[in-house]
């Protein structure tokens, strides 16, 4: 995609602006701790909240810009990152007994702070990823950014009628919330559809979510990176676990039996492919690390930023500089609140806090430049995290509760920066595209995070305190419950599968020497460690609609080889598929909120098969094969709108 810079003259950081992207920073982080806790994921704010503020700047105040809605959703992604980082270790600390109920503070500042230190991490680093890095396509950041565009253009289009791109976008949206829909809130549509079977003593399972943003994400990203996803996933889920022994696994059934197979196991293969994926990162862009702390060092010694054109001025390295000073001092006193005030822990804790975040800053812009926001595998980075600190801490002598509190608190601050980093890495692709100031989205992202970071307790302690609990079938909070698994295996009883740590390591190895070899032979299809890593580690369901959408995206391409350069490029693909992402995010928020207030999902789907005289047993089964068959109808409304370009 290529966007004109805007003109200076366009407004932008407004007062309408900055009030709109606090209310949907409050509400999209609120509805995305309810979701994640409850369904152990979160729906990516990017989209849906340019498509809000859009709607709002152009439908009622009539002259908002694309620079007013950029900032409006970089403020309100700050809501839906931080609440991501928040639910997948703090929620372990009530879980394991440590806190009765969620201690403000202590929670706000871990938000805080891990958040504004994964925005400061980040800065210096957008040159490298987000304008020098050819290979990331950052799938979310380029759907943002023509749903931002695309509105403009038609609202300056002399024509009253809407435009052949809106029409697109809002076919897409529209596609994608009915089908979001139909599934999550009427029962008629089953996600994901999945068969599995237990022969002897192994299990087989395959299965596909029935998603429209996966399958957009899938055609965004290209069939190169769409294969890794899935050949990772084929790694775990067709060969991992058909070899593991599953007789003694218990379960309801076999997709049940495969599922803790992954869960408690093959998983971990994952993570440790994404140590080595993580380190091969950092090697790969260390010379693009080294210029872009050159660049730090220059802003902090130079004060003639005036001569930087605005759509590539960043925060002034002494505010940089001067805002990690306080984040990490903030960061330190806390761990020696936590720790009762011992100097000791608190330095190594600080110390390894300091090291992993700034790791793991580059890893996750790094996969969301590669897979999208929505895919990034953070939890397998804060694993890596609390694996890490624990050893050191068990090293160095510190176990018990003590030590239980140190690695959550160092896992905490961690997911944040690493949510909050990748959130801002994907904000500004996004800006660089609509021709906006880096500057000025960095400030909003602050002001996102800082409103966002003081609703986190109220909001978990509400879901904890008016419910049957958390770790209950309300609220089963999966992340938080793995680090409580991993919290009492370090440091109290329990054991974690080393073995499957191993293997992942030397999958990931195995596959640098592959790409070595394509690498000498000069071939165009070159494998990463990362994404294959992330199929690994991600349910099997996630990674086949991701496929699917691939190989879409390469049959548009290959029907298009002929036409002009513009035309080949797909974008009429893409700005459908911008629209799905949009249409199921934004009803997967609006139902977040609906189930909050009391309304109770229904079951459509499974009472008209039985009045239909479908049996009991098979109703599940049928039931997949609709919904399958309605995810192919999905894909060929997809190439049929994306190639039909050629006829107009």
């Amino acid at each position: 995609m290529t966007t004109p810079a805007a003109p200076q003259s366009v407004a932008e950081i407004t007062v309408r602006a900055v009030i709109l992207g606090i209310v949907l920073s409050v509400v999209m982080g609120a509805a995305n701790v309810y979701l994640g806790l409850k369904a152990g994921m979160t729906v990516s704010a990017s989209i849906p909240a340019a498509v809000i503020a859009t709607g709002i700047l152009r439908g009622i105040f009539r002259n908002g810009t694309v620079l007013e809605a950029n900032l409006v959703q970089t403020s309100a992604s700050a809501g839906e990152s931080l609440a991501a980082g928040i639910i997948f270790t703090v929620p372990a600390l009530v879980l394991l007994g440590l806190w009765e109920t969620f201690d403000f503070w202590t929670t706000t500042w871990i938000a805080f702070a891990g958040g504004l230190l994964g925005i400061l991490f980040m800065i210096p680093m957008r040159r490298v990823f987000v304008v020098e890095h050819p290979d990331l396509r950052f799938p979310e950041g380029i759907a943002c950014a023509e749903v931002l565009t695309v509105a403009e253009q038609d609202a300056e289009a002399a024509s009253g009628g809407a435009s052949s791109g809106i029409r697109n976008v809002g076919s897409g949206i529209l596609v994608g919330a009915v089908m979001k829909f139909l599934e999550k809130f009427l029962g008629l549509i089953q996600d994901p559809a999945s068969w599995a079977t237990l022969q002897g003593r192994h299990v087989y399972y395959f299965g596909l979510h029935i998603s429209p943003a996966l399958l957009a994400v899938g055609y965004i990203v290209g069939l190169s990176v769409a294969v890794q996803i899935f050949a990772g996933g084929a790694i775990g889920w067709l060969i991992a676990i058909p070899l593991l022994d599953a007789s003694n696994v218990t379960g309801d059934s076999a997709a049940d039996i495969a599922g803790k197979l992954w869960s408690t196991k093959v998983r971990y293969m994952g993570v440790g492919a994404m140590v080595v994926g993580g380190m091969v990162s950092i090697w790969k862009v260390r010379q693009g690390l080294a210029i872009a702390g050159r660049e730090v060092f220059s802003l902090m010694t130079n004060k003639s930023d005036h001569t930087v054109p605005d759509t590539e001025r960043n925060l002034g390295g002494g505010q940089i500089l001067a805002l990690t000073l306080l984040c990490v001092g903030a960061i330190a006193w806390l761990y020696f609140t936590l720790l009762h005030h011992v100097i000791g822990v608190t330095i190594l804790t600080t110390t390894i806090m300091i090291v992993m975040a700034f790791f793991f800053t580059a890893v996750a812009s790094y996969i969301v430049g590669l897979v999208g926001n929505s895919n990034s595998p953070v939890s397998g980075m804060t694993i890596t995290a609390f694996l890490g600190t624990a050893a050191l801490l068990l090293l160095f002598g510190y176990g018990g509760t003590d030590g239980m509190l140190a690695a959550l608190g160092v896992a905490g601050v961690v997911c944040c920066v690493a949510c909050t980093a990748g959130d801002v890495c994907n904000d500004l692709k996004t800006g660089h595209l609509v021709g906006a100031s880096p500057r000025r989205q960095q400030i909003m992202q602050i002001v996102g995070v800082t409103v966002a970071s003081v609703i986190m307790a109220p909001v978990m302690k509400v879901l904890h305190e008016g419910s049957d609990g958390l770790g209950s079938t309300d609220f089963p909070a999966p992340q938080a419950q793995l680090f409580r698994s991993l919290a009492e295996a370090f440091f109290g009883e329990g054991d974690i599968p080393w073995t499957m740590v191993g293997w992942g390591v030397g999958v990931a190895g195995l596959l640098l020497l592959v790409d070595l070899v394509l690498a000498k032979q000069n071939s165009t299809f070159r494998i990463h460690v990362m994404p294959v890593a992330v199929g690994i580690y991600l349910p099997f369901d996630i990674a086949v609609p991701i496929l699917f959408g691939g190989l879409i995206a390469w049959t548009v391409k290959r029907r298009k080889a002929g036409m002009p350069e513009d035309a080949a490029a797909g974008q009429q693909g893409v700005l459908v598929a911008s629209g799905l992402i949009a249409g199921e995010s934004l009803i997967g928020v609006l139902l977040a909120f609906l189930a909050y207030l009391g309304y109770k999902n229904y079951h459509f789907g499974e009472n008209l098969l039985t009045s239909l005289g479908i049996p009991e047993g098979q109703i599940s089964f049928t039931m997949a094969i609709i919904s399958t068959l309605v995810l192919l109808a999905l894909g060929a409304w997809l190439f049929r709108r994306a190639t039909r370009q050629n006829q107009q």
